[in-house]
């Protein structure tokens, strides 16, 4: 008789025993990142100075523009476009130190440890971190980009470079800034979980995209130009190039390019998560 009242009494006050509400899931760790990005005020405090690098370049090289900025026979050297995300790189260190502070910032606080301790399976915190800064910044900075051409445009008017967001791949152009963006951002969480220190990390993202292709210099002419558009921060800026140059990358193949580093980046993070401790 106890006992059957006893479980009604747990019934009716719905007090389950079932441990399924506890399963760690793919959804749950996602929110979890997501509450921690946005717990810390440096976190969107970076993210919005990244998209305010963005605009205000743009705004100001449109603003500064003047027609003898293109040299005579390269007439394609300078556009409408190119003025608008002249902020890419200097937007691109932003978003990439941000998404190594998301995951080295961890190792220098020790709060990984208790980040593994609540979900085993350590790649899917990594998935989870790159999945919700990736997103975040794909949003900003595209709304970012179309916000720089746009103000840009006010500043252009009559010039002979001046574009209107409905001319051929303009809009493609801006939306391709959004996704290098993206893309750096899920590099530096990729680079943080790899070598777990804030400095080197930032150091290898920096030198990753921004010297290896100068780097290459030393090398014999033609490996040079061979080797040129492969390089991630020039397959990078091929994605969002209104124009492809010569010896250049299409924003097709640039963006598969970009990504496979990206992707290569993750999976060796992954791995590494896998087969050494915290």
């Amino acid at each position: 008789m106890i006992p059957a009242t006893l479980t009604r009494l747990f019934t009716d006050t719905h007090v389950s025993t079932d441990r399924t509400g506890w399963k760690v899931t793919g959804r749950r760790v996602l929110r979890s990142e997501w509450s921690k990005f946005w717990s810390l005020r440096s976190s969107w405090i970076t993210l919005a100075v990244s998209v305010a690098v963005l605009i205000a370049f743009g705004v100001i090289a449109a603003a500064l523009y003047r027609p003898t900025a293109v040299g005579p026979g390269d007439a394609t050297a300078i556009d409408a476009v190119s003025l608008a995300l002249t902020g890419t790189s200097m937007a691109g260190l932003i978003v990439g130190v941000l998404g190594v502070l998301m995951s080295a910032g961890e190792y220098g606080t020790g709060m990984v440890r208790s980040t593994y301790a609540a979900v085993p399976r350590r790649a899917l915190v990594l998935a989870s971190k790159s999945a919700v800064i990736g997103s975040l910044v794909l949003v900003l900075a595209t709304i970012g980009a179309l916000v720089a051409f746009g103000l840009g445009t006010v500043g252009l008017h009559g010039e002979r470079i001046a574009l209107a967001l409905s001319d051929d791949g303009v809009l493609r152009s801006l939306a391709g800034a959004g996704v290098y963006l993206a893309l750096f951002a899920m590099l530096g969480v990729a680079l943080g979980s790899l070598v777990r220190s804030t400095s080197g990390s930032i150091a290898a993202l920096v030198g990753i995209v921004m010297l290896l292709p100068g780097l290459a210099a030393v090398l014999p002419g033609d490996l040079q130009d061979s080797l040129d558009p492969y390089f991630p921060g020039n397959a990078g800026a091929a994605v969002y190039s209104l124009h492809t140059a010569s010896g250049s990358l299409s924003p097709g193949a640039g963006f598969v390019v970009f990504a496979g580093w990206v992707a290569l980046a993750l999976a060796a993070a992954a791995i590494r998560l896998k087969r050494t401790d915290v």
